[in-house]
């Protein structure tokens, strides 16, 4: 039976370790989108399938309202891992709703409406964080949306300065744009917006959903840009595979953030997984591990551009956040990739393909990456 929402794709996952997803009819597949950033460990990581289990045998599932152990040690991770003072951690399921309580919390504390968003941003599917993403095919079938939203171009400081004012709440901006094709904001940029927000009283909010973890090759990749915001969302790779969304937020926002709940927010077993997944991605480095990699990886892909002239406009991306423009349909190199080389990577749009490998990948896989990529533009 199909799914009613998802277009399926014509492999069957039936197990996965490391870089690499297993099909029922044996074929390994080199997994080079980690289904969106989700598992930066890579699949079936024993330290968190060990943290995961052992959870489940003491107990699976207990209300936000009672306090325990496994998630208040998530909150304690969170807060001593956050960039700057954001030590106030709300939990959650996935990335829309860390983006739908960071909107929610922005209002109640600064009593305003208007929300700033950017042009090519993507914050999620539902009708609050659906407002704040540009693309008009995710937003039209479900119209009328949250109200009080403006959009601005990404990357115009200009443009950010004219239409934050006094009666803004929130701007909300991706460090480096995902769905929108892989655009890494610059950091003059961040730090402009940093200064008209604070002008306004308005929140600065940063949706890390996609970039946060270690990604872009430090834990946040606001601390590329020395940029501390008032709220930051994440989730995605937070719990390896398991959902798990999460909301950060100066003590300015938290005093006054109106009442907000979830009854799934943090239950032990997911939790159990995020901090094995955060313990493991701090103990071994993995920010820095996916920094050089991915510098490894942009440089091995524009110097096979140039080697075999391939119909490629660009190479960019922060850490293992690359985004590869070509001139002919991403969906279609995609394909080609997973059936004739046995390699899954994601789009970014039409004319993007985008690697979110998980942040284990080396040096070989690297390599046979960019090796099935030539083969593929090269027919």
């Amino acid at each position: 039976m199909s799914g009613f929402v998802f277009s399926e794709k014509p492999i069957t996952i039936e197990s996965g370790e490391g870089a690499t997803l297993v099909a029922d009819d044996g074929t390994e597949y080199l997994d080079f989108g980690a289904s969106y950033a989700c598992t930066p460990l890579g699949h079936s990581h024993p330290v968190v399938t060990d943290a995961v289990q052992e959870q489940a045998a003491e107990l699976t599932y207990v209300q936000a309202s009672y306090p325990v152990e496994t998630r208040t040690e998530t909150y304690e991770k969170l807060a001593a891992l956050a960039p700057g003072d954001l030590d106030n951690v709300w939990l959650c399921n996935s990335g829309t709703e860390a983006n739908e309580a960071a909107m929610k919390f922005a209002r109640a504390a600064t009593g305003e409406e208007k929300i700033v968003a950017t042009k090519r941003a993507f914050h999620g599917r539902t009708l609050g964080a659906l407002a704040m993403t540009w693309k008009r095919k995710y937003k039209a079938p479900y119209e009328p949306l949250a109200g009080g939203i403006e959009f601005v171009e990404y990357g115009d400081a200009e443009a950010l300065a004219e239409t934050v004012d006094e009666d803004t709440a929130a701007v909300f901006l991706e460090p480096v744009q995902g769905e929108g094709g892989i655009h890494p904001a610059a950091v003059e940029y961040l730090r402009h917006a940093r200064e008209v927000t604070a002008a306004a009283g308005a929140a600065l909010v940063f949706d890390e959903i996609q970039t946060g973890v270690g990604r872009t090759g430090t834990l946040w990749a606001c601390e590329q840009a020395d940029v501390v915001p008032d709220l930051l969302t994440t989730a995605k790779g937070i719990a390896n595979g398991l959902p798990m969304g999460a909301t950060l937020c100066a003590d300015w926002i938290a005093e006054d953030f109106g009442d907000h709940g979830s009854t799934f927010s943090g239950g032990p077993v997911v939790c159990a997984a995020a901090n094995a997944t955060l313990e493991t991605v701090v103990e071994e480095d993995l920010p820095a591990h996916a920094a050089a990699v991915g510098d490894d990886l942009r440089q091995r892909l524009q110097t096979a551009v140039d080697d075999h002239d391939l119909p490629v406009r660009d190479v960019r991306g922060s850490g293992l956040m690359v985004g590869i423009e070509v001139k002919r349909g991403a969906n279609r190199i995609l394909r080609d990739l997973a059936i004739h080389q046995d390699v899954l990577a994601l789009p970014a749009g039409r004319s993007v393909v985008r690697l979110l490998p998980p942040l284990i990948v080396d040096e070989p896989e690297t390599e046979r990456f960019v090796d099935a990529f030539v083969e593929v533009l090269s027919e």
